[in-house]
């Protein structure tokens, strides 16, 4: 039986099956630290330098496991580290409980150091549920229904134990008593699945549909074989929102990639010429990228309601897991017998592939960015996990990076923000010790949180059964991607703001006793990859980027030239590398109405 308070919530944690912990310690938390060794060995403690990181991480713990994030901080500025990650992880819908510790009660109201309106402060973020126990028969049931709220309603919980709450006997059976709870462990996702009227009308539209176009989310991971027979029923192509990456190989012909700012030009065709519109597991908040409103009769397919036709105007709304509502729909699907709409999605990515090959060959100084990820490509081992971070980074990830069956893939999805990209990764070492990791980055990011990273990495690779952790900078001394949307915008490039001190990375690396690549030259990209591959530890690959080669949005309006233009007038810094690699890759698309897979 748990001695105390602290003993208790962790003894409650492991009947719920948590079995790693992202903590940093603090006394504000160290009544349950105590617990921690006295758990002897029951949980895993996992220490960032950072309390956002671990916050980062245990929403990658979620994404990449299905399984609930557990994270845990001091009282005061501990706490309100950790926000930012959380936001990560509501945004994207993934079960975190986040561990707080408070001061004492007797402190609270009295203006105490390190004392923070806890409740308040995480009412957002935590909104479904932020407790603070008070008395220990409180425990049980604020664990309960912390873990059970997160893992049930996909999304961030809190729980805020004073100092001296931590200490006291633990009550594990309260009272049975008027005005006590008496909670349980376990849960089990029930089997959602529409209605045979819903079904039907969805069916409907869709077989009624000639140009069927499907939009693919992270709500499709779990149902890749049942999308796939969908599309082939359907005659229709797939595009994938940034979150649902890996749910469709990229190999598959009629895959048109990624949608939107970071998208490609085969599902921005695709959308703009289809009639109908199944979305299935996706939030994409982008409605520039859709169909126009009364272009396609549309479905859509999603666990929360509360999601249903908020992008689009949908004619049915299917509320369902998306594997289950996918087979309960396809015996009333009829197999499109022509196969035109499909021929031209597959000629269009057939098309846009060799053009992102060329456009990433071409010459830049000294390395074109896109060349980075094109080689990384067929080189991804079997089963690895990708992280890539916000930024250019991110765009290069979205188009040139290949998905194959059986890898993971994750960002920072609705909150975009900068610097999960290694944390991300090391969670998905912790995770899957076995397979490979791969942080994608830019130098921004890497100063905001990932340089820290790399000693967390040193302090624990050595446990993975398989070491390889592997982080790529893009070293172009410029936050570039604020960059180029402030030149869409009209405005050149703010060098006060935009500048990236030049920093040793790979050199940083082996200080920390991993390994580093620095790369300066296109020749050496293959062999960099190789040798990180190869590697018996962790690697970082520093390579100088060419930050005047655009990360090109799927479509650019006159509008969007005509202010990209201004900005040039008005004497941006880098004018003469833009227009250079402008030359190569920029002008085919701006050009009103180009031909397909341009």
């Amino acid at each position: 039986m748990a001695d105390k308070v602290s003993d208790f919530i962790l003894q409650r944690l492991g009947d719920w099956g948590v079995k790693r912990i992202y903590g940093y310690p603090g006394d504000g938390i160290n009544g349950i630290m105590g617990a921690m060794d006295r758990a002897d060995g029951r949980f895993e403690l996992v220490r960032a330098r950072h309390e956002e990181m671990l916050a980062f991480m245990a929403c990658a713990h979620a994404k990449f496991t299905g399984q609930v994030g557990v994270c845990l901080a001091t009282s005061g500025p501990g706490a309100i580290h950790l926000l930012n990650g959380l936001y990560d992880a509501k945004l994207d819908h993934q079960p975190v409980l986040a561990i707080v510790g408070q001061q004492a009660r007797t402190a609270l109201g009295g203006q105490y150091q390190q004392e923070v309106d806890l409740v308040s402060l995480f009412k957002d973020v935590a909104s479904d549920y932020a407790q603070m126990i008070t008395v220990p028969a409180q425990a049980r049931h604020i664990v309960d229904r912390a873990l059970r709220i997160a893992i049930s309603g996909r999304t961030v919980t809190c729980i805020i134990v004073p100092t001296d709450v931590q200490e006291l006997d633990a009550a594990p059976v309260p009272p049975r008593a008027h005005g006590t709870v008496h909670s349980g462990i376990g849960y089990s996702a029930p089997r959602v699945v529409p209605t045979d009227t819903d079904l039907k009308r969805a069916a409907q539209v869709l077989n009624e549909g000639r140009k069927v176009a499907i939009l693919a989310g992270a709500g499709a991971l779990a149902a890749t074989d049942e999308v796939m027979e969908v599309a082939e029923l359907l005659g229709a192509g797939v595009a994938k929102a940034l979150l649902g990456k890996a749910a469709l190989p990229d190999d598959l012909p009629y895959v048109t990639g990624s949608i939107g700012l970071l998208g490609t030009k085969p599902s921005w065709n695709m959308m703009s010429d289809c009639d109908t519109l199944l979305v299935i597991g996706s939030r994409f908040p982008y409605s520039e990228f859709l169909p126009k409103e009364g272009q396609a009769r549309a479905v859509q397919i999603d666990l929360d309601p509360k999601m249903l036709s908020i992008r689009y105007p949908m004619e049915v709304n299917l509320v369902g897991d998306s594997a289950t509502t996918l087979r309960a729909l396809m015996p009333l699907l009829q197999r499109k017998s022509g196969r035109a709409w499909r021929r031209t999605i597959e000629q269009d990515v057939k098309a846009w592939w060799k053009l992102l090959d060329e456009r990433a060959m071409a010459d830049a100084v000294p390395i074109n960015p896109q060349r980075m990820f094109t080689e990384l490509s067929p080189r991804l081992p079997d089963r690895c996990i990708i992280a890539a971070d916000s930024g250019s980074a991110a765009d290069w990830y979205a188009r040139d990076i290949k998905i194959r069956r059986g890898m993971m893939a994750s960002l920072s999805g609705g909150l975009a923000s900068m610097g999960p990209g290694v944390p991300y990764a090391i969670a998905a070492k912790f995770a899957f010790p076995d397979r490979v990791a791969i942080a994608l980055v830019g130098d921004g990011a890497m100063q905001m949180n990932g340089n820290a990273e790399l000693i967390t990495i040193a302090a624990y690779w050595k446990q993975w059964s398989d070491p390889r952790l592997i982080v790529m900078v893009l070293n172009n001394r410029d936050l570039n991607q604020v960059t180029w949307e402030q030149r869409i915008l009209g405005d050149p490039k703010y060098n006060a703001a935009q500048h990236v001190s030049d920093f040793s990375y790979a050199e940083y690396a082996k200080l920390q006793g991993l390994k580093g690549i620095f790369v300066n030259s296109p020749d050496q990209i293959g062999p960099a990859w190789d040798a990180a591959l190869a590697a018996d530890r962790p690697c970082v690959i520093e390579a100088i980027t060419d930050p005047d080669v655009p990360p090109l949005p799927p479509h650019i309006s006159l509008s969007q030239a005509a202010a990209f233009m201004s900005s040039m007038l008005k004497g941006d810094s880098d004018t003469a590398g833009i227009i250079a690699n402008s030359a190569k890759q920029v002008f085919a698309s701006i050009v009103p109405h180009g031909k397909k897979g341009e």
